[in-house]
């Protein structure tokens, strides 16, 4: 029985669409899929090392195998990972290289609005959050561990050259760990739907 650590993404939840299918196309009888709630410690009052210790608390517990993060939750995968988890990571559209992209786009005020796909309806954020993220560096070296990227070309959220850049950084350092791959989806999108089983069978070969 193998274990896998989901981290869902901005305004997601455990029970988001890709998680749904990653558990469907995963056999419960050879796998143990362990997604927390990273909505830390609200929605409403988001924030980044509150998400983290969530992930951190979950990874301990749970013992995980591969630790798979999306979006939002690939940063939260690799501050994890600097923090002591050591499991390899599986990173899809991950949000690297993102930087002052969370505020630039915001719209005006204290709070902000965005649609929750988990709650199914627009929810108010506090915009510190969106300040505190935009200052945050911990994709800025390679994790220590294997890492795969799953990233669309056609991401509509993250910018693809974005996530590439980031990427070669990580391949010039000369630290990647053995194994570590970057996987571009032609077409793929950010939520990356129609590529499931090509994601699942890279967490079954992580």
């Amino acid at each position: 029985m193998r274990t896998v650590l989901y981290l869902h993404g901005f305004a997601s939840s455990p029970e988001g669409r890709k998680i749904a299918l990653l558990r469907e196309a995963l056999p419960p009888s050879e796998y143990r899929v362990v997604a927390p709630d990273l909505n830390r410690p609200s929605f409403e009052k988001l924030r980044f090392e509150a998400i983290v210790e969530e992930a951190v608390r979950a990874a301990r517990e749970a013992r995980p195998d591969v630790v798979v993060g999306s979006s939002l939750g690939a940063l939260v995968a690799l501050e994890a990972a600097r923090r002591g988890v050591t499991a390899p990571l599986v990173l899809i559209a991950p949000a690297l290289g993102f930087g002052a992209r969370w505020t630039s786009k915001l719209a005006p005020g204290d709070p902000v609005r965005f649609f929750h796909h988990g709650q199914g309806k627009d929810l108010e954020i506090h915009r510190p959050f969106f300040e505190e993220m935009a200052a945050v560096t911990v994709d800025r070296d390679p994790p220590k561990q294997k890492v795969i990227v799953i990233m669309g070309e056609q991401d509509e959220s993250v910018p693809f050259h974005g996530v590439k850049s980031t990427w070669d950084r990580w391949e010039a350092s000369g630290h990647l760990a053995a194994g570590s791959r970057f996987l571009p989806i032609a077409n793929g999108d950010h939520g990356l739907i129609g590529s499931i089983d090509g994601i699942v069978e890279v967490i079954r070969t992580t």
